[in-house]
């Protein structure tokens, strides 16, 4: 048996593509990696690119931090959407001159989202009418945005869903899955929603 000591060739390079033939490649090529926003802006970055005389690393730095940033946002969008928010709210937009009970520091503080990480929880007080949910909703935004896995529901549907999966046997189950999540936003506690809940956990203390 011989065996070859010669040096590998390098693959060769493809010269004198033409730009239609370049730009067919790349389109087929983003699509087979699955790189959506390389394959939407790289003529608009190859552009800027041009203007600015980038280097070939600093276009492909661009590319590729586009396609990151993207990804970035719809993972935000997915996690958002999931979370099951009943409408957009974000705190941005939260009225402190109509509620001037409210902190602004304080409630910018808890956007940074550092009381999820640490696993403490918060609760909003407060009467009719004054922004809570808002911020309830808002502030579960915010961590969805930073990358925790979020599940938002009424106090009473949880109340009821735990109910009926106690009775149907399947009560671990469904604790299990709400536990999967980092933030549980629950809205519109009454008293009420607390006896029942009290209940259910008797039943499977």
């Amino acid at each position: 048996m011989s065996t070859s000591t010669g040096t590998a060739k390098a693959p060769a390079t493809r010269r004198g593509v033409t730009e239609q033939a370049a730009v067919a490649a790349i389109d087929s090529g983003t699509r087979v990696l699955r790189l959506p926003t390389i394959r939407d802006r790289f003529s608009e970055i190859a552009a800027a690119a041009e203007r600015e005389q980038l280097s070939y690393l600093g276009f492909l730095a661009e590319l590729v931090m586009a396609e990151c940033d993207d990804r970035d946002k719809r993972r935000a969008a997915r996690r958002i959407h999931d979370a099951g928010f009943p409408r957009d709210k974000r705190i941005e937009e939260f009225s402190f001159d109509a509620n001037t009970s409210v902190s602004p520091a304080v409630i910018h503080q808890l956007a940074t989202c550092t009381w999820v990480k640490a696993g403490h929880p918060l609760c909003l007080i407060g009467d009719s009418g004054t922004g809570k949910s808002h911020l309830l909703i808002g502030l579960g935004t915010a961590a969805a945005e930073t990358g925790y896995r979020v599940r938002y529901t009424l106090a009473s549907k949880l109340v009821n869903e735990l109910v009926e999966a106690a009775d149907d046997k399947q009560l671990s189950k469904t604790i299990a899955r709400y536990g999967r999540v980092d933030l549980l936003c629950l809205d519109l506690c009454r008293h009420g929603d607390y006896a029942e809940l009290r209940g259910v956990l008797r039943r499977i203390a």
